[in-house]
């Protein structure tokens, strides 16, 4: 399945927000437990680097959006980005579709670098982002708290290969 990838508009704010919760609801996608208001889903977002992956019906399988890790202007180039899967799209090549959009956005507007922090015990999005050329950068040990339990979420970061600033390999 091949989906078609275009910029996240208002009128998906409902399916967006669905899969966000679903997302939320299985216990490891993040540390929020109810989807914010569309507003303020919007407001936290960067507009040129948000993007859903549609079925040819027009339902929505599944986002990609990114926000600005700081405002200081050293860091301009760095973002943090959250990716989410309608449970019955999972295992279908949607998120590695939504990341390759991410990318090219992110590297055509002179990010270098993405960054996201996912629990250990999503194996899925871990081995995507790593599939994605993500990189572990190491493990943010009881960062905060979740449902009553201290958690762990997994530092993970992706250097842009064509504005100049990487890594150099196994590094």
């Amino acid at each position: 399945m091949t989906p078609l990838i275009r910029p996240m508009t208002d009128q998906d704010a409902d399916q967006v927000l669905a899969i966000y919760q679903a997302g939320l609801d299985t216990g490891h996608a993040s540390f929020e437990t109810a989807t914010p208001t569309w507003d303020a889903f919007t407001a936290s977002r960067l507009p040129a680097h948000r993007h859903v992956a549609a079925a040819p019906g027009g339902e929505i399988l599944g986002w990609v959006a990114a926000s600005a890790v700081s405002a200081r202007p050293v860091y301009a180039g760095v973002i943090e980005h959250s990716i989410y899967i309608a449970p019955a799209a999972q295992g279908r090549g949607v998120g590695a579709a939504l990341l390759k959009a991410l990318i090219a956005s992110t590297e055509a507007a002179g990010i270098w670098t993405i960054q996201s922090g996912v629990f250990p015990e999503n194996t899925a999005s871990l081995a995507l982002h790593h599939r994605a050329g993500f990189r572990t950068i190491g493990t943010r040990e009881r960062i905060g708290l979740h449902h009553g339990r201290w958690r762990d979420v997994i530092l993970l970061e992706r250097r842009s290969r064509t504005t100049g600033v990487h890594t150099t390999p196994g590094h």
